[in-house]
């Protein structure tokens, strides 16, 4: 069990560190997008309310940031059987690269012009909407594909 421990970490810090070009080669993978899955719970009776934000506002903005080259994809899983204690829905993002501070700022203005809202109209809507659906956690992945 502990020799699992160890081939597990030494594996998780191989694809950590940074590699030169030469040592990349040996890698039947390469790295590629980022994956954003976002957990949320609906209380009883705003599944229908939650299904309608998603399909105007979140999509509306999804779709923005997919025609801005921001992401490359998203889409909505539902969790059809939740155990206790699962979420409801997975939102789910591709994105090929993190934003740097200042393209983060200008992604913020666009995303308000194409709103059409200021930040405070923006955060008074989330804020009705945490009165029913809650982030029950978020993960981070990276894809990796295969090598050329």
């Amino acid at each position: 069990m502990k020799t699992a421990r160890i081939l597990a970490a030494a594996a998780a810090l191989a694809f950590a560190a940074p590699t030169t070009a030469s040592a990349q080669s040996a890698w039947p993978i390469d790295p590629a997008s980022y994956v954003d899955v976002s957990m949320i719970t609906i209380d009883d009776g705003h599944s229908l309310e939650y299904a309608n934000h998603l399909a105007g506002m979140w999509r509306s903005s999804q779709d923005f940031a997919k025609s801005q080259g921001w992401i490359s994809d998203y889409q909505i899983w539902i969790n059809e059987f939740p155990r206790d204690g699962e979420p409801d829905v997975y939102l789910v993002t591709w994105f090929p690269s993190f934003a740097s501070p200042e393209e983060s700022k200008k992604r913020d203005a666009a995303y308000l012009a194409h709103a059409k809202a200021t930040e405070e109209q923006l955060q008074a809507a989330s804020g009705k909407r945490a009165e029913y659906r809650h982030l029950s956690g978020s993960m981070l992945f990276r894809q990796y594909t295969w090598a050329k």
